[in-house]
């Protein structure tokens, strides 16, 4: 009751609190905690454990801490045996890798979406924007295509940012419809949604069958729009990471590099820095690899 816990965290505190009870905090061990993934939650992955059982046990307790009720808690995550153990018993791989959106991949998933749809997916690959930032868009409040420009509301400890956009996403944009999400009052003006989704599950039905008709991936929103804006500025088009981690809303760029950037063509580009390398240094000592 002390801790004031967002939507998402209250939803994964609620069985917690069931399992755990009248428990005192001084018999919840860190052992205890890592414990509970395995007896409440036995066919997740190691990361669902920490993100719904560690992270939020931990985040109440030290806040209690903070206000003087209490000792504090270190709870430590799982090291990589732990989890390729889990993913053994499970019979299920975690952190699979993400495919990133492409403009290959867009141009042909545009083909056969719907309008609105289609520009959501050109939207958040242009801007990096996430699903739950792009659903809760309004066209008066985040738009301003006078100037070319565009609101992506708050998120992750950001505030709202306004970025410029490219003259084609402006007039996709500016040719969207007024939509305001079904069941919703449309006799209010606040309800207008700039694409018409009352959520982030919204698109979802839409988006699949976008992507069977093209005949493609199925890329979820998350991959075809954040990651593939962080693949496609720093991968394949080389912008400087202090550019793309600025523009597409990253405070900590090495995050943005770790997490949203991803090896593509590794044998290719691998074996042609091979060939490189053994050509320059044949022309240099005059000597050859390949004898005979």
């Amino acid at each position: 009751m002390l801790y004031s816990a967002d939507e998402k965290t209250a939803a994964y505190l609620v069985p917690l609190i069931a399992k755990i009870g009248t428990m005192l905090i001084k018999d919840i061990t860190p052992k205890y905690v890592r414990d509970l993934g395995a007896s409440m939650m036995p066919k997740a992955s190691t990361d669902t454990w920490v993100r719904q059982i560690i992270t939020p046990i931990r985040a109440v307790i030290n806040n209690a801490h903070d206000l003087g009720k209490c000792a504090p808690i270190r709870v430590k995550g799982f090291e990589q045996r732990e989890r390729v153990e889990q993913d053994r018993r499970r019979g299920k791989r975690s952190r699979v890798k993400k495919t990133p959106g492409s403009w290959e991949w867009l141009l042909k998933f545009r083909e056969h979406a719907s309008p609105r749809h289609s520009a959501l997916a050109l939207f958040m690959f242009s801007t990096g924007a996430r699903i739950s930032q792009a659903v809760e868009m309004h066209p008066g409040k985040h738009l301003d295509l006078q100037n070319g420009r565009a609101c992506i509301p708050a998120a992750k400890g950001h505030d709202d940012r306004w970025v410029d956009i490219p003259p084609e996403l402006v007039t996709e944009l500016a040719n969207l419809p007024e939509m305001f999400p079904r069941g919703w009052d449309r006799r209010k003006k606040s309800n207008l949604r700039l694409f018409g989704f009352a959520d982030r599950s919204s698109p979802r039905k839409g988006w699949d069958a976008a992507c069977k008709a093209a005949g493609i991936e199925r890329i979820p929103f998350h991959a075809a729009g954040r990651h593939g804006f962080g693949q496609e500025m720093n991968v394949r088009q080389t912008v400087d990471e202090k550019a793309a981690g600025e523009f597409g809303g990253w405070s900590d760029t090495g995050l943005m590099r770790r997490v949203y950037t991803h090896a593509e063509g590794t044998s290719g580009k691998i074996h042609l820095a091979w060939r490189n390398g053994l050509d320059l240094a044949e022309a240099e000592t005059g000597l050859r690899l390949a004898k005979g």
